[in-house]
């Protein structure tokens, strides 16, 4: 199964650019000893609530989508844990994690989407989501892995 980060906007050079790199680099090397064959992010080009939606399930086509949105469900890094591994063990091509543009995610999207997450009811910067998704991530392949990263 392949993780990506599907998201609506270029993430410039800068802190959070390097860490979503480093947390993505980690979580590829610990998802490929656990049967993931890819963690990836995928940037899609800005532009109407409704272009972003049409170009995001074009890069979707198959597997989970999941999306996040402050109105939606928290899971725990076990959460996600538990459910990307059963989607791998269930043999689901991707798990598709998208974060919006700045007004979110068309209907189109919605949707689409088998679950929607949130990090909360605040509104987080963008750039923010981003590095805080890969980190679950990597969080996540690292519960699964037994790795002392995440301790309780």
């Amino acid at each position: 199964m392949r993780i990506r980060i599907l998201c609506v906007g270029r993430l410039k050079d800068g802190p959070e650019r390097e860490l979503v790199d480093d947390y993505l680099a980690r979580a590829l090397k610990t998802g490929k000893q656990l049967g993931y064959r890819s963690v990836e992010e995928i940037e899609i080009a800005s532009g109407s609530m409704q272009d972003e939606g049409e170009r995001l399930l074009v890069k979707h086509a198959k597997g989970i989508l999941v999306r996040l949105d402050e109105r939606g469900e928290a899971w725990t890094s076990h959460d996600l844990s538990k459910r990307l591994a059963r989607w791998r063990d269930a043999g689901e091509e991707a798990a598709d994690l998208v974060i919006g543009g700045a007004d979110g995610t068309s209907a189109a999207v919605a949707s689409k989407a088998r679950h929607t997450i949130s990090f909360g009811p605040q509104t987080w910067p963008h750039r923010l989501v981003r590095v805080m998704l890969a980190e679950q991530v990597y969080r996540a392949l690292s519960i699964e892995a037994g790795s002392p990263y995440h301790r309780e």
